[in-house]
């Protein structure tokens, strides 16, 4: 006979009253969050979130709009979540239309912890009173993380590609717990991650990997004996996955001519690499070493955990004690499998950082500054669900007194209390990041836009807008009001003579009203010989001259 569900139990084992709790508080910490720095004016500091906001504008708003306009190098799936919410004018200039998908993104994440950390603690639904503790535990310390709650309030893909990260993982365990659809979900989630950022494709490999094996090596291990799929359900996975990193590679090699554009494109990392190096300055910080590259993003996810040197090695210390307890003390491939594809990061970013031009700088180390420290966030999850399993394993202990382990566990989070403490002191390495990396060019974009916004409301104007669209959001200026590098066919190579970007720079008095041109880029090279009526010159401390002509 079928069991019968008792009145008070859920109808998704999943989903019950603790769950509903974690939603509703994590969504009013992260809408909270978002409205002070909303008001402090701070989610718009990153040039990559004003960048991702107007790359999604221009898909309808532009002189050839289309999907055409997602460019290449970054990955479109963020940028089509945002569209929807910045159909409004007011969503698109504020940037809070951004910040949408990333809130989400959050609150899902949070979400999804708590739900990897009891699934992989107890075999039964609902879990096990110590797993639903250790959940709870993974999911302040994710949640609460003040890198991370401000990253949310930014148009930055950081929290959504966690979201999906976590996720597969979710999934995977319940795979691994005998689920056979929840093969198909994290094939999907895979998908997903795959289209967001690129540590989607490294992490994709090796699930797929893992499910090949488990699908066609003797049942001799205890994982292969918890979780055999089938020949047909492997490649099915296999092929869900894959379809992302393949319509990603078709994309740019029908619209670039080069299925690697993404990699090495004139906008790709290496690229802009090899535009910066010369004789004083060779490469960044761990080129050519994947040690000392290792070494970088380690400490970068140390310096987004803790800013006090001591408490940051302690993270080190807990989560290296918390893994060797789940291999050598439970033997559950369930507690050693997710924190495995946890620190998938380090070997992709050691390599990314080593081979592919991708730089981290934090400011201990040279050059003493700021740049890609938000990449230690990738290693958020499997610090969470570490301290997570090392408070699981100490309230374990039956030879320990109730008030030994209990002790033991207000340790480990008094130690993540006081590292949370230290961030915000210090201020959170992420906003910090983007306060020095833009505080001339908001300041630059501010007094541009004040000019800008002074223009008739029908004019056109020339411009390139790769590093100052910023400005025409804050100005209000439509996207279609400008003809812009984005206009023109790119499979039309080496260059499309007939584009509209390339004929307005042969001609720009025959096709707009104004020309903006900033020192040594397109437009700038484009007119200094055509003797047009200069109207603004701009100049601000760290940044290129502008220059605003009049055109006809």
């Amino acid at each position: 006979m079928p069991r019968t569900r008792s009145k008070d139990e859920p109808l998704n084992p999943n989903w019950d009253s603790e769950t509903n709790l974690l939603l509703w508080l994590a969504t009013c910490l992260s809408v909270l969050s978002f409205l002070f720095y909303y008001r402090n004016g701070e989610i718009l500091l990153y040039g990559d979130a004003v960048a991702h906001i107007n790359i999604a504008r221009r898909v309808f708003d532009s002189k050839t709009p289309g999907l055409l306009q997602l460019g290449t190098v970054w990955l479109p799936l963020p940028h089509l979540l945002i569209i929807p919410f910045i159909l409004i004018k007011q969503m698109w200039q504020s940037g809070a239309g951004g910040s949408i998908p990333s809130m989400t993104g959050y609150v899902f994440g949070v979400i999804g912890i708590s739900r990897l950390t009891r699934r992989a603690l107890s075999p039964t639904q609902p879990a096990e009173a110590p797993a639903r503790i250790a959940a709870w535990v993974s999911a302040i310390i994710y949640a609460s993380n003040p890198n991370v709650i401000y990253m949310q309030t930014t148009a930055m893909g950081e929290t959504l590609y966690l979201a999906f990260f976590i996720w597969s993982g979710v999934y995977f365990v319940e795979w691994l717990r005998g689920e056979s659809k929840a093969l198909t979900r994290c094939g999907l989630c895979l998908a997903a991650a795959c289209l967001t950022r690129y540590d989607g494709w490294f992490l994709a490999v090796a699930m797929a990997g893992v499910v090949l094996l488990s699908s066609i090596l003797p049942a001799r291990s205890e994982l292969f004996k918890l979780a055999r799929p089938s020949k047909a359900a492997a490649l099915k996975f296999v092929l869900i996955t894959a379809a992302s990193p393949l319509l990603w590679l078709a994309y740019n090699g029908i619209v670039y001519r080069n299925p690697l554009e993404f990699e090495n494109g004139p906008y790709s990392a290496k690229a802009i690499e090899r535009r910066t190096q010369s004789a004083s300055n060779p490469g960044h910080p761990g080129s050519g070493s994947l040690y000392v590259s290792g070494l970088f993003f380690v400490k970068a996810a140390e310096d987004n955990v803790a800013q006090n040197e001591w408490l940051a090695r302690t993270w080190i210390l807990l989560a290296l004690v918390a893994i060797v307890g789940a291999v050598a003390i439970r033997k559950r491939p369930t507690l050693t499998a997710p924190q495995l594809f946890l620190l998938i990061p380090i070997p992709f970013y050691a390599l990314s950082i080593a081979y592919s031009g991708v730089p981290i700088f934090i400011p201990q180390w040279w050059p003493f500054t700021h740049y890609n420290a938000r990449y230690g966030l990738q290693l958020l999850p499997a610090f969470s669900i570490a301290l997570a399993l090392l408070v699981y394993l100490l309230i374990q202990i039956d030879e320990w007194s109730w008030r030994i382990r209990l002790a033991c566990a207000g340790i480990v989070l008094a130690i993540v209390a006081a590292s949370y403490i230290s961030v915000w002191r210090a201020t959170p390495i992420c906003l910090e990041e983007a306060r020095v990396n833009m505080r001339t060019r908001t300041q630059f974009q501010k007094q541009l836009a004040a000019l800008l916004a002074e223009l008739p409301s029908n004019a056109t104007i020339l411009m390139y807008t790769g590093d100052h669209v910023g400005a025409l959001e804050r100005a209000g200026i439509p996207l279609n009001h400008t003809i812009n590098e984005g206009n023109h066919r790119t499979w039309m190579q080496p260059s499309d003579p007939n584009g509209l970007w390339e004929r307005a720079l042969a001609d720009p008095s025959k096709y707009v009203d104004y020309v903006l041109a900033f020192e040594n880029d397109p437009v700038w090279k484009a007119v200094e010989n055509k003797h047009l009526r200069e109207l603004i010159d701009l100049h601000v401390t760290g940044q290129p001259r502008a220059v605003l002509y009049r055109a006809r």
